[in-house]
């Protein structure tokens, strides 16, 4: 096994069939809750991005970064609210995601974890490299590339998930395996180079 990363995302996988209805129209139902999100402080920017984590995006826009960067390259601190805000944004947005992923039919909560469990611990600041904020987001260059490649397939397995659903009720669990890897490998490179809550560089794998 290899050794887990600080950051755990997972997705209850639905033992039941899913409402085919709410998933043939999930395009338009997402859009009361994805309004709510682009209403978030950085909402507004985040909602014109594109591409299959546009949903994430919603609410990754209002996350805390360049104060962060700031107090730890000067105070070798990190505000504890600031660090609920970044957790429970990344929690809202991966709640979106997955209900638009077409894993979960219970509507987005703005507050329950539901069936998306995403966790990283507050971290110590004096632990943290001083100077490794201002170089993360270049650092993860890498995972950008691959995570593009990642969204892609994604996409067409939701597309295939959509079908699977309609005919048989059922979210084919290898499908459902793949995107939620594609989630969590997200929210790793999200945690390490916008959140900064650990130094430790993500993986490279899609598994926990």
């Amino acid at each position: 096994m290899p050794p887990s990363y600080p950051v755990s995302f997972s997705v209850d996988y639905p033992e039941r069939k899913l409402n085919r209805l709410t998933t043939f129209f999930r395009a338009f139902t997402v859009i009361p809750i994805a309004i709510v999100a682009g209403l978030l402080p950085g909402g507004e920017l985040a909602m014109r991005w594109g591409g299959s984590g546009a949903s994430s995006a919603v609410a990754l826009g209002g996350i805390i970064f360049a104060p962060i960067v700031l107090m730890l390259l000067f105070r070798k601190k990190y505000p504890r609210w600031w660090y609920d805000w970044n957790l429970e944004l990344m929690r809202f947005g991966n709640r979106i995601s997955v209900y638009l992923a077409l894993m979960d039919d219970e509507y987005p909560s703005t507050d329950e974890q539901q069936a998306v469990h995403l966790d990283f611990a507050y971290p110590d600041a004096e632990r943290l490299e001083r100077g490794l904020p201002l170089v993360k987001w270049l650092l993860a260059i890498p995972h950008y590339i691959v995570l593009f490649f990642l969204y892609i397939g994604a996409f067409f397995a939701v597309i295939w998930a959509w079908f699977a659903i309609l005919f048989t009720g059922r979210y084919p669990r290898w499908v459902f395996k793949f995107v939620e890897g594609t989630l969590r490998w997200q929210n790793r490179v999200f945690a390490y180079a916008l959140a900064l809550v650990t130094d430790q560089y993500p993986p490279f794998r899609l598994s926990p």
